[in-house]
């Protein structure tokens, strides 16, 4: 029999999951998940290997597609994934999933139909919105549907998506770029050229996977976990008041309501984040980069103020956990040097060494979705097998993936142009090498956020981990490749570059691996400690 309660979310006697295994239905979900997390990133990723298109038809450069790729992307995507990872927290987690999942794909198909780049960075802003909904309303999907012993795995087999998107993104492109401008060599259909075509030839089919996605069943919050929730009788007004609080002019008004310390602190930030934008902006004339990143800094200083006064046992366990933090900062670091290895990848092997776009795809494409899915799952599984006898063995895993990678980086990336085609095989064997090493930390650090908040926290912890990861790895790690590049006329001195991140990253993920085991045992009596009803 169906055990319903309010906000649509229900628990079946046949779907159940224990605290020792995992339903059936729940790795059906799990599946679906996973194909909602292919498109999101070959939606995403796409740009990388239309950028020679890009560069060509739009007068864009290497700091120009640093920006499109990551900045304009993961500045919007981070800061609405602050309200939504809260109404994920509150709402009907497959309502919000589905209706992110259509303004993302349509967004896509709308990049097709740009001009010029500010054109295409608006549609990037557009998708960065839509996706913002896709990790936190999965992650807390995830976690109520697997046991705490599994999430870690689960978390990976989604995360893989990731790889699987990138990588058919690749070949898509490719194979559509290439075979269209040599069919139309004056432009298709309506006037349209390869990259057109093949934004909106992914953008469109998302469409239609919102409509299976809206099919799921909602569970009952934390009940794997033996703490089931209550849903909220107001899902909104926590929306509301996160929107309140991050986007600005709003925020000046939020920390005005919290008096006028609150304000002046505020304001002061606001400034100081102003003053750092001028001064890159003199260092590298990049206005849009530098106002973005500050335009997004301080929407996350304003929005961490505020949920310090309105729900406290949250704000206690994100922002003032040791452990919490230097995770998410540790991990940050593995994407920044990920992030624009990845970006640069398809424009290395076709600028540099000259291969075709076809030929990219397929092999930097196809070689990088099964690296990245292996490095993941492996990773993955590595994690709660160490979680099991260590409960920081998750960070070791973390900081294999930051160290690890670093030698095929520099082996792929210092890849010269040969006769032959001994010089491609060599960049794409090495790259490949890197995303696995490197894609074994993602599921360790999800699962080890997840567990050090509450189940009713987990979307926003799932949003602030993926502000570490966008603001601090996909919007620095491109734009310093590419700047780097544009500066030195060096793609290869571009993306080397982006490795002086690693020793910050190793610093942050010692001291998690000395702080989440006193973290995670403490969580209870830290939310109860900030007034949590437990």
């Amino acid at each position: 029999m169906a055990e319903t309660v309010e906000n649509g979310e229900t628990g079946q006697s046949g779907d159940t999951t224990t605290a020792q295994g995992a339903s059936p239905y729940a790795w059906y979900a799990l599946g679906i998940l996973f194909l909602v997390y292919v498109l999101n990133f070959i939606d995403r990723q796409i740009i990388t290997i239309l950028a020679p298109d890009l560069k060509r038809d739009l007068g864009l450069n290497d700091a120009d597609i640093g920006f499109l790729y990551g900045t304009a992307f993961a500045v919007f995507y981070a800061l609405f994934g602050i309200p939504l990872g809260r109404l994920a927290d509150s709402w009907h987690r497959v309502r919000l999933l589905t209706i992110g999942l259509a303004i993302w794909s349509a967004m896509t198909a709308i990049s097709g139909l740009a001009k010029n780049g500010m054109q295409l960075a608006g549609a990037r802003m557009g998708v960065g919105i839509g996706e913002a909904t896709a990790s936190p309303s999965a992650y807390s999907l995830i976690s109520d549907l697997f046991p705490k012993n599994m999430r870690a795995t689960a978390l990976a087999i989604y995360s893989a998506g990731l790889y699987f998107g990138g990588g058919i993104s690749l070949m898509i492109g490719g194979f559509i770029v290439e075979d269209w401008n040599q069919a139309y060599p004056d432009g298709g259909p309506f006037g349209l050229v390869g990259w057109q075509a093949a934004f909106m030839a992914v953008g469109i089919p998302g469409l239609l996977l919102a409509l299976w996605v809206a099919t799921l069943k909602e569970p009952i919050r934390g009940l794997v976990d033996g703490v089931p929730t209550q849903p909220s009788p107001t899902p909104f007004k926590g929306f509301f008041e996160e929107l309140y609080a991050v986007i600005p002019p709003f925020t000046i008004f939020a920390a005005a309501a919290r008096g006028m310390g609150a304000l002046a602190i505020n304001l002061a930030a606001a400034a100081l984040l102003a003053l750092g934008a001028i001064g890159m902006i003199a260092l590298t004339g990049a206005h849009l980069q530098w106002w973005c990143i500050a335009f997004g800094y301080y929407a996350v200083f304003s929005w961490a103020c505020s949920l310090r006064r309105r729900d406290a046992p949250t704000f206690q366990l994100i922002w003032t956990s040791p452990a919490f933090l230097s995770t998410i900062l540790g991990y940050g670091t593995v994407a920044f040097m990920s992030y624009a290895s990845t970006a640069f990848a398809p424009v290395y092997a076709r600028e540099i060494l000259g291969v075709d776009a076809g030929s990219v795809g397929f092999w930097v494409g196809g070689s990088g979705a099964v690296a990245g899915f292996l490095g993941v799952i492996l990773g993955g599984r590595m994690s709660d097998w160490l979680r099991l006898r260590n409960e920081a063995g998750r960070i070791l895993v973390i900081i294999f993936g930051l160290v690890a990678p670093i030698a095929p980086i520099v082996i792929a990336f210092t890849t010269e142009a040969a006769p032959g085609n001994g010089d491609f095989v060599r960049f794409t064997i090495f790259a490949s090498i890197a995303g696995l090493l490197g894609s074994s930390a993602l599921g360790a650090a999800a699962a080890t956020t997840q567990d050090l908040v509450l189940p009713r926290m987990r979307g926003t912890a799932t949003a602030t981990f993926f502000l570490a990861t966008t603001l601090v790895g996909l919007a620095l790690g491109p734009y310093m490749a590419g700047q780097v590049s544009a500066m030195t006329q060096s793609l290869s001195t571009g993306v080397l570059s982006t490795l002086i991140i690693a020793p910050l990253g190793l610093i942050a993920l010692l001291i998690a691996y000395r702080e989440v085991p006193r973290g995670a045992a403490t969580v209870v009596d830290r939310a109860r400690s900030a007034g949590e009803a437990i």
